[in-house]
């Protein structure tokens, strides 16, 4: 396709060029043609005097001698004849090929004689082939009376014009080849190059359909091809990382599932075949439950991955109070905290900050983010909340001492099925969901999240909300801030490192899915 556009547009070319070419040399000729023809016709003029029978003669002898060597000169003809057409002076062409004794025709006469004349014409048989004619008359000078006693009649061979063309014909058709040949190399190594990368994504997305994600593209320009590679690439790493985090996933979600259900079949096995004596089977059963419980949490996790995937998260947004919403949060962790001694710095320093969203889903939010900070923070460490206020935000932080997460992995921990503590052994019960799930909704509220640490120090996750989310005039409800709640979860941590380790007792696992908040109190989960 490209060759026959290269090949089309130069015969256009090639015929714009013959016109062009064809117009110039006609505009030339007659430009030197009437030059010519105006030089003799003043020279004659000049040489005209009366003769003895009352009319008027030319020089003669002096043209025939001057006439010749001109029309060699312009490769051209010129010839002089009187009013009726006779020829009475002839330059014989180059070659001397014409019928003298032949009259200009009467309506070249007319035309010449009138002022001009310029056509392609055989000159009433004078000449043999056509010829290029441009006519003009002469006049006799002012002493011999300035009548009109003739014509001249410059002209040139139509065949010089065919020369003309024939010659531009064979440089354009010789450049034409010459172009037609480079432009055939450069399209073939273009092509070449630009194909070779389509060619290697092609193979390298069939080894992606058959589970190879180790294929990629090299990079050997910065065009828009560079640009697709790149992308491509980036894309084999993304599908690399998805397929290494689904395959995590499915042993996570195995073992989650082959726990819990191992512990229930064992214990509902020893109480139906009395190997658990009835003293100590509603023990027994309450380990039964807190597994339900676990599967129960996995299933809602699992929901909400759903309804994300499936664009079906909803927001219900109301009017409350977002920093009500993490003192009752961080409440709910008073045991966790007291036992492992760690200071919650920052809540005196809180106050209200109403803002406009979904109340559930971002109590998920703010409940992920405590259980994770609750639960990597070392004994003895700090978990620092801040509340702040802007024009057209509010942003809610939270900080926590402890390990920390690696660099290469702060780009990575938003990602569904995403576990930096590869381990299990501080988050057992979690799946990687939990982050993403907290994104998502943050997002879908026209917010972002973002997260900082270094290694042995910190953690820090921060999210910010805009103040008001657009309602289409609709006042948003608003809902009640409770002072006897805000009150002692504000003094309950007040305690600082000072605070005693509460007795030992088994603990609940916490899932780190944002799904795991707690019920409310009507029995409900507490996820949308």
């Amino acid at each position: 396709m490209t060759l026959l556009t290269i090949l089309v547009s130069f015969t256009i070319l090639g015929l714009v060029m013959l016109l062009f070419f064809n117009s110039n040399w006609k505009h030339e000729k007659r430009a030197a043609l009437t030059k010519n023809a105006t030089s003799v016709a003043d020279m004659v003029t000049h040489g005209t005097a009366p003769d003895s029978s009352g009319g008027t003669k030319i020089d003669r002898e002096a043209l025939e001698q001057f006439l010749p060597a001109l029309c060699r000169i312009n490769s051209s003809d010129i010839l002089i004849t009187d009013n009726k057409g006779n020829i009475m002076v002839s330059g014989q062409g180059v070659d001397g090929t014409i019928n003298v004794s032949r009259q200009v025709p009467k309506d070249i006469m007319k035309r010449a004689l009138a002022g001009s004349y310029d056509d392609e014409t055989l000159l009433g048989g004078i000449y043999a082939m056509p010829y290029y004619v441009i006519g003009m008359p002469v006049k006799a000078n002012a002493s011999s009376g300035g009548q009109t006693i003739g014509a001249v009649f410059a002209s040139v061979a139509v065949h010089s014009l065919t020369e003309y063309r024939k010659d531009i014909f064979r440089m354009f058709l010789f450049a034409a080849c010459a172009a037609f040949a480079v432009g055939f190399c450069m399209v073939w190594v273009f092509s070449y190059n630009m194909v070779r990368p389509l060619r290697m994504m092609a193979d390298a997305a069939r080894s992606f359909g058959e589970g190879n994600f180790s294929k990629r593209v090299p990079v050997t320009s910065r065009d828009e091809i560079g640009e697709l590679a790149v992308a491509f690439n980036h894309m084999a790493e993304s599908l690399a990382t998805s397929e290494y985090t689904r395959r995590n996933f499915i042993a996570n979600v195995s073992h989650e599932l082959k726990t819990p259900m191992t512990t229930i079949a064992g214990f509902i096995d020893g109480i139906l075949d009395g190997t658990i004596p009835p003293e100590k089977q509603k023990h027994y059963l309450r380990i039964v439950s807190q597994e339900v419980k676990r599967l129960s949490r996995l299933v809602h996790t699992m929901l909400d991955l759903s309804h994300i995937d499936n664009g079906e998260l909803k927001l219900h947004p109301a009017r409350f109070d977002i920093t009500n919403t993490v003192l009752t949060t961080m409440l709910n962790f008073e045991k966790q905290i007291e036992s492992k001694r760690i200071e919650v710095q920052g809540l005196d320093e809180t106050h209200p900050a109403f803002v406009d969203g979904d109340p559930d889903l971002l109590h998920q939010v703010i409940y992920n983010l405590v259980e994770n900070a609750v639960k990597f923070t070392n004994p003895g460490g700090y978990i620092r909340v801040n509340v702040r206020e802007e024009s057209a935000r509010t942003t809610v932080t939270i900080r926590n001492s402890g390990e920390g997460i690696a660099s290469e992995e702060l780009g990575q921990i938003f990602g569904r099925f995403y576990k930096t503590d590869k381990s299990r052994s501080k988050d057992r019960a979690g799946m990687g969901l939990g982050l993403y799930i907290v994104r998502t909704i943050v997002q879908q509220h026209g917010g972002e999240i973002t997260a900082r640490s270094e290694l042995g120090k910190y953690s820090e996750f921060s999210f910010w909300l805009p103040r008001e989310i657009p309602q289409q005039g609709e006042k948003l409800p608003t809902t009640t801030v409770c002072a006897q709640v805000v009150e002692p979860s504000r003094q309950a941590y007040q305690k600082g490192k000072n605070a005693k380790p509460a007795p030992e007792n088994k603990k609940k696992e916490n899932s780190d899915s944002a799904s795991d908040a707690p019920k409310e109190k009507d029995g409900k989960d507490g996820t949308k």
